[in-house]
Parts: structure tokens; sequence; C-alpha cells
């Protein structure tokens, strides 16, 4: 069973070796050293090439005899599968604890590479060595800028543990994280999962204090009840978001040939999930903007949600995705209305989703939310129509007339309103405690927008639309409720 000393050496090296460096800048052993060197790895960076070539312009070691003993905890295996059983062995005289494999030809070659990957396991546990692949895309560590693996990106600093058995999603994740700006602690792509699977991964996770959040791809497990023991022991600790492929016959043929996993039953794993107190996603963009929800905002005390937008039709379409949950579009009690009455004009909705009618004034938006946010009714909100002024601020900007005829003036006032308002819900979110969730398309569309910047900089997640802003505050409430119902 792997140790928090083993995880420790993978994700926090003194220093790394990346065996089988290459000159040669298309070769798995060139992109390695680049992006661990890139990124700004902190520790020490060592470099075996058979040749004793230069790489990127560093002397490299011909063996991995040649590492000093005691300075690195991590090797980076980039050598042909036939080398790697001796790598490990010198590996592991020089005091290195862990070791992740890129090389193909193991397990997801078929039989005779199948027992290849088993002698692997077998040799890596006599050496007390912990083993991450083979067939891996490579590891991430953002608290110490660690970037080794053999594609790109790196990610921003954040809160996020990921591990798939897929590296494609750890880099899908990753870009998103870029993206969103809601970043990643660690990462890492299991492979074969020869030796250490996701839920050793997850385990590490529930206990790692740069971790809030585990987001997960599997393709299969191989125990199904101690899977789930395993997921809702990690569950108790921290929320795990989970998204599964091979979930239907042609998905779990293509899981056979990808990583060997095996078919399960897709009613059997999603009731697993849902009795460990696992978030299951359906998708990939589902399951990273759970995570970055559950990373970015407190869980809701219940399920009433109130809607705040500047224009009804967001309103309305959001009503109908909060019916399909079961969160609580809530009806407003007589003193919210009250309130709200002293704020808003005559033609304002008075009735939940909360409609302004286009009739704020400069302070309106955050008063109106501060209102709302701070009521004892209201476990959760729901921000729309934020970014409008900033959108027709862009195209004055950048039209023929600016910047006179008191365009640089209107233009300047509105986007200061728009960043104003999206950091005003942030910061009411981490005051109250309550989840406060901005959705605006402006969020791919134009992501320099100064309400979109200002949830960035707030730093919480911009939803793209309503409806996957009422999905992800509905797994926070269904993770919510599970744990309440635990006493945890």
């Amino acid at each position: 069973m792997a140790t928090t000393e083993q995880f420790l050496a993978l994700f926090e090296p003194r220093g790394v070796v990346v065996a089988g460096a290459s000159t040669h800048p298309g070769k798995f052993g060139f992109v390695a050293l680049h992006n661990l060197l890139a990124c700004g790895y902190r520790g020490k960076v060592f470099a075996t090439n058979r040749e004793g070539s230069a790489v990127l312009g560093r002397p490299t070691l011909p063996s991995l005899e040649d590492v000093p003993a005691g300075e690195a905890d991590l090797v980076f295996v980039c050598t042909p599968a036939a080398s790697n059983s001796e790598v490990l062995r010198t590996a592991a005289s020089k005091g290195i604890k862990a070791a992740f494999i890129a090389s193909a030809g193991y397990g997801e070659a078929g039989e005779e590479g199948r027992a290849l990957q088993d002698e692997l396991v077998t040799l890596a546990d006599e050496l007390g060595l912990l083993l991450v692949g083979p067939n891996g895309q490579g590891v991430v560590s953002t608290p110490v800028s660690m970037c080794a693996q053999i594609v790109a990106p790196y990610p921003p600093p954040g809160r996020i543990g990921i591990v798939s058995q897929s590296g494609n999603f750890v880099s899908s994740f990753m870009n998103y994280a870029i993206h969103s700006g809601v970043g990643v602690s660690r990462a890492v792509s299991a492979g074969n999962a020869a030796q250490v699977g996701v839920a050793d991964v997850l385990e590490f996770y529930a206990e790692d204090p740069a971790t809030d959040v585990a987001l997960a791809y599997v393709e299969g497990v191989s125990d199904g009840r101690r899977f789930f023991e395993r997921l809702r022991a990690v569950c108790e600790q921290i929320p795990v978001v989970l998204v599964k492929g091979g979930a239907t016959a042609g998905g779990a043929r293509a899981a056979a040939s990808h990583t060997g996993s095996l078919a399960t039953d897709d009613r059997v794993f999603d009731g697993m999930c849902r009795q460990a107190g696992a978030v299951r996603a359906a998708t990939i963009e589902e399951a990273y903007e759970a995570a970055a929800t559950f990373a970015t905002q407190p869980l809701p005390k219940g399920p009433k949600v109130a809607v705040l937008s500047t224009a009804g039709g967001w309103g309305v379409v959001t009503a109908d995705a909060i019916a399909r949950t079961d969160l609580d579009l809530m009806t407003l009690s007589a003193d919210l209305l009250r309130d709200l009455d002293a704020e808003l004009p005559p033609r304002w909705s008075r009735n939940n989703p909360i409609d302004l009618a286009g009739g704020e004034t400069k302070d309106t938006v955050p008063s109106v939310l501060s209102t709302v946010a701070r009521h004892d009714d209201v476990d959760a909100v729901i921000l729309l129509g934020m970014g409008i002024q900033g959108n027709q601020g862009k195209l004055e900007r950048e039209g023929p007339f600016y910047p006179d005829h008191g365009l640089d003036r209107i233009v300047s006032f509105h986007e200061r309103q728009d960043h104003r308002y999206t950091t005003t819900a942030g910061a009411l979110a981490d005051e109250l405690g309550k989840p406060i969730l901005t959705a605006t398309e402006l969020s791919i569309s134009s992501p320099d927008n100064p309400a979109v910047r200002g949830v960035v900089e707030s730093g919480k997640y911009c939803y793209p639309s309503s409806n996957r802003a009422v999905v992800a505050l509905a797994h926070l409430w269904h993770h919510a409720r599970w744990r309440a119902r635990r006493g945890l």
C-alpha cells in the first residue's frame, strides 16, 4: 500500500531525474525535460542520456548510476520498456522513492505487455518504489511549480486535485483551469494504473493540505466493493467529482483497448457513487465546473435559491433549470419584498426570479444583491445579466468614434461598474458563507469583459450559462445534504 512519504516523493520531490532525455524535440525525453525546466520547478533536475549529449543547453549524465545519491526523489522514465527494470533498480539504489513511467508497451499492448507490466510492479514492490503508470502522461504539482509531463498545459495554482486513467483528460481539466482561473493543486495520469490507481491517489488527496476537492476520470474498477469503501472514506473528508468513460457498450469496448479496463454495469456504478457521496458528472465540462464550484464556493445550508437578474428572459430559463433539480426556487417573504420595494422601481418583477427590469441606478445591483444574500431564507443566489454594459463599452472603445463624444467617460464608468458588481458577489459569498454563482456567456465570448474578470479576480468560477450554474449548485446541495445526514 502506498505511503504518504512515497506520494510526497511523487508530488514534492527534492529532485527529479528525467531518465532517457533526448536531443530530439519530438521525443518524450526532450519534452519532459523542457516542461520541467520551463515551468520553474524549484528542486534539482538531472537528466540522463546514453551518449551524454547536452539537452536544452544543459549537460546530461550517461547513466542513472551517475546521479548523486539522496538528491532526487522522483525518476521520470522515458526509456524503452525493455530497459525499465534496470532503471528502477538503479533509481532505488540512489534513494529515489517514486517512479513515473511514461513508456508504453505494457498492459495496453496485449498479453506479452501485461506480463512485462506485472514484472515491473513486482520489482517496484520489492524495491519499495511508488510506481505510477506505465503508459502515463505525467504529474503536475503547482505547490512546487512542477510540470513533469510529456504534453502541455501547466495550470494556475489552486485547490483541485486531479487523477485520471486518461492523460488527455488531465490536459482537458487543466485547460479548463487556465480558461477559468480556478486552479489545480496536483494532477496525475495513472496510465495503466499497474501499481497506483485512482483510489490510491484520492486517498492521498483527502489528507493533502494543498487540496480541497478531488476530480477523477475513470474507465473501470477491478474490485467494485473495495473501490466503493475507499471512495466513501475519501468523500467523508473532501468532495470527490467523478466522470466515467465506458458507460455505453461502445465506450466500454474503447476503454478495453485504451487502458485495458473491463466494463462495469453503469447503473451499479451510478448507485455506488450516490451511496459513497461522490458527485458523478455526465460530461467533462460538468465535472470541472462541479469541482471548481466545490473549490471556490461554500456549501449551501439548504435548497432555497434566489435568482437575481437584470433582464427577464435569463431568469425564466433559470427557473426552468431549477425546476428540473431538487433545488427550491424560493418564494420571497413579505419582509424581503418590502425591502426590495424600497430599493427598486415599481416595475420590478416582485417575484423570484428577481428581475430588476432595467431599473437599476449606480448602486442598485450591489445593494439588492446584498439585501437578498443576507436574508435568512436564502441559501444560495444565482446572479445573471452581468457584463452587458462592459460589452457595449467594448464595442464603443473599438469603434471609430472613441474616445470623443463622451465615450471615454461612459465606457470607463460601465467597465468599473461591471467589475464592481461581480467582485461584490465574490466578497459576499465569502463573508456570508453562502454560494453566489455568476453566469454569463461572456465568459466564453469575451473573457476580458470586466464582469468576467471580476469573477475570476474574486477567485470564483464564471459559468457560461445559468443552467450550468444550476447543475453545479445542485451538486453542491446534494453533497451538503449527504454530509448533514451522516452528521459530518
